[in-house]
C-alpha cells in the first residue's frame, strides 16, 4: 500500500473512533497525577490553586473557540459524524477563514489546559506529540475527501488558510448569523466533558497524593451545576425541537 493510502486508512480509523480513543490515555494520566502537586509543594497551596484556575480558563477558552465555530456553522459542516466523512458544502468563512480546522484548534487548547492542570512536563510533551500524530492523520483523511468533492475550491482555500494555527488577518464575515441554539445543541456535551475531566482529576490527585478521597465544596457545586445543565440540554435535544434551527 502506498504511503498516501496508508495514512488515509489510518486517518479513517482514527476519525471513526476519535471519541473513544482518548480513553486509552487514562493509565498515562494516572501515572502522571502521582507526580502532580509540584507547585503546591514548592510554593504553597495559593500558587497551586492559581495555576489550576489558569489551566481551567485555558481549557474553557478552547471551548469558546469551538462555540464560535459551531455558532456560525451551516448545516452539513462541523459535524460530529464518526462512521464516514460528511460535507454538504465547503465552509470557508468565519472561523474557517482563519484556520482550516478551528474545532481541532479548540480541542488542542482544551487538552493544553488539562495537561497544565496536572503540572507534569513529560505528560504535556507526550500528549502534545500524540495530539499532533492523531490529528495529522485525521486532517489528511478529511482533506482527501474534500479534495475529491470540492477540487479547485478546496485548493484555493487551502492556499491562503493555515491548517490549524489561525491567521487572523484572513477573517471573512460568516455567511450566516450566530446561532446560540446551535451551540447549545451541539456543544453541551463538550462543556460537561471539560468540567467532569477537571473534577475527577481533582479527586484523583487528592487520592493519589494525600491517600484520601477529598474534594472542596466549590468543586462539588461546579460539577453538580454542570451535570444539571448537561441533563437539561440532553433532554431538550432528544425529546423536543426547541434547539432545532433552520439550515443548521
Amino acid at each position: 500500500m502506498a504511503l498516501r493510502e496508508d495514512i488515509e486508512k489510518q486517518g479513517s480509523w482514527l476519525f471513526r473512533w476519535r471519541s473513544y480513543l482518548p480513553l486509552l490515555s487514562i493509565p498515562v494520566f494516572t501515572i502522571a497525577v502521582r507526580q502532580s502537586g509540584i507547585l503546591e509543594n514548592k510554593f504553597g497551596d495559593s500558587v497551586g490553586d492559581f495555576w489550576g484556575v489558569c489551566a481551567i480558563i485555558i481549557s474553557f477558552f478552547g471551548f469558546v473557540v469551538r462555540c464560535v465555530t459551531v455558532g456560525f456553522a451551516p448545516r452539513g459542516t462541523s459535524g460530529r459524524n464518526t462512521k464516514s466523512q460528511v460535507a454538504e458544502m465547503l465552509n470557508t468563512t468565519g472561523m474557517y477563514s482563519i484556520s482550516r480546522n478551528p474545532l481541532y484548534l479548540g480541542n488542542f487548547i482544551i487538552v493544553l489546559g488539562i495537561t497544565l492542570f496536572i503540572q507534569v512536563w513529560w505528560l504535556a510533551l507526550l500528549v502534545w506529540l500524540g495530539f499532533w500524530f492523531y490529528y495529522e492523520r485525521i486532517i489528511f483523511t478529511e482533506e482527501e475527501f474534500l479534495r475529491s468533492k470540492f477540487k479547485d475550491q478546496l485548493m484555493e482555500w487551502a492556499k491562503k488558510t493555515p491548517i490549524v494555527i489561525p491567521r487572523f488577518r484572513n477573517w471573512e464575515k460568516p455567511e450566516l448569523g450566530f446561532s446560540l441554539k446551535n451551540v447549545f445543541k451541539r456543544e453541551f456535551s463538550t462543556f460537561f466533558s471539560i468540567v467532569a475531566t477537571f473534577f475527577f482529576l481533582e479527586i484523583l490527585t487528592n487520592f493519589l497524593t494525600q491517600k484520601r478521597f477529598a474534594v472542596h465544596n466549590s468543586w462539588l457545586i461546579f460539577f453538580s451545576v454542570s451535570l444539571f445543565i448537561y441533563l437539561t440540554f440532553f433532554i431538550l435535544k432528544k425529546k423536543t425541537k426547541l434547539l432545532n434551527v433552520v439550515d443548521r
